[in-house]
């Protein structure tokens, strides 16, 4: 199978039957075998029984319902989890991704040898109050994974086959999709500027709230990708050199008491300085012990993505 197609989508019943013919038509103008898998993340109004219906109409249009609302990112996890095309394609539901970029995405994977393609919204068709914070949050992200992408979040994204299959996404991980890849392996990661229209129905599912909790999931995924495996190498070092501020304060407060000062060592700041950093410093070190102990134990300590290798 040549691409399939994952539309995460919440209470988007008025665009689905619009996009799928869109898809349709783009993929059989270039005769491209194809699956497109909807998944329905807990929607409240219809959008399943039109999905139904096009699967009903076209067998190519498949769905996988949540029980509940997950988010984003567990929708995309599950729709990695069941393709099967060589190149997949994520798209949003509301009609601002274009299927015509389709083809091209398609060959720059297939032919251009890239891993992964991003989506870049050069020219967006949304209220300021999402373009601004937008553009403050690609240019934190880029600078921090060292990846040059303009637009991270771009719903449009096309993938080799072997990259979604490597990865997993959670939490409100969609946003760093690049970077999880990047931290997999796969460091072959370009651009494309898209066309991106403005939204036709419903309003966005999206608010500020979202600058707040992807700061915080960007530090959660530099930490694990750097050091899940190395827990005590980050806390241990951290540890160690707090505790040997606090024991050099001590050891001067103390050779102060005996030859220069003799004002007792507790009546001293500088005393409460050194024990404090000690204190920090035996909590980081245990910290770290604990997280390498869990860390080694863990089902999926020794998991490495293995990209080749010859007969065994």
């Amino acid at each position: 199978m040549d691409i399939s197609v994952i539309v995460p989508l919440l209470n988007e019943e008025e665009s689905l039957p619009e996009l799928a013919a869109w898809i349709a038509r783009v993929m059989n103008n270039h005769q491209f075998s194809y699956e497109v898998i909807m998944v329905d993340d807990g929607s409240t109004d219809r959008s399943w029984e039109v999905i139904e219906s096009l699967h009903e109409q076209n067998n190519r249009f498949k769905g996988i319902r949540f029980q509940r609302n997950y988010g984003k990112s567990a929708a995309l996890n599950e729709g990695f989890k069941t393709c099967q095309g060589n190149v997949v394609i994520t798209m949003d539901a509301d009609l601002q991704d274009d299927p015509e970029e389709i083809p091209a995405l398609y060959q720059m994977i297939s032919r251009g040898g890239f891993d992964l393609v991003s989506g870049w919204k050069k020219l967006r068709h949304d209220p300021i109050s999402k373009t601004l914070p937008s553009k403050f949050f690609n240019w934190v992200t880029s600078k921090v994974s060292k990846i040059k992408l303009h637009d991270f979040n771009c719903g449009l994204k096309a993938y080799r086959y072997n990259v979604v299959k490597s990865i997993e996404v959670y939490g409100e991980m969609h946003r760093y999709i690049p970077l999880i890849a990047k931290w997999a392996g796969f460091k072959k990661i370009g651009e494309k500027v898209v066309d991106h229209h403005a939204r036709k129905y419903g309003i966005s599912k999206f608010g500020v709230g979202r600058l707040i909790t992807g700061g915080l999931d960007l530090a959660s995924i530099m930490f694990v990708g750097k050091y899940g495996k190395r827990p005590m190498h980050f806390f241990g070092s951290w540890g160690m050199l707090w505790f040997m501020v606090g024991f050099i304060v001590l050891f001067y407060l103390t050779i102060s008491k005996f030859f220069f000062d003799k004002t007792g060592i507790t009546q001293r700041p500088l005393f409460f300085v050194a024990l404090v950093a000690m204190v920090i410093g035996t909590q980081l070190f245990v910290t770290g012990f604990v997280a390498e102990l869990i860390s080694r134990n863990s089902p999926n300590r020794n998991v490495y993505l293995i990209e080749k290798r010859t007969d065994l």
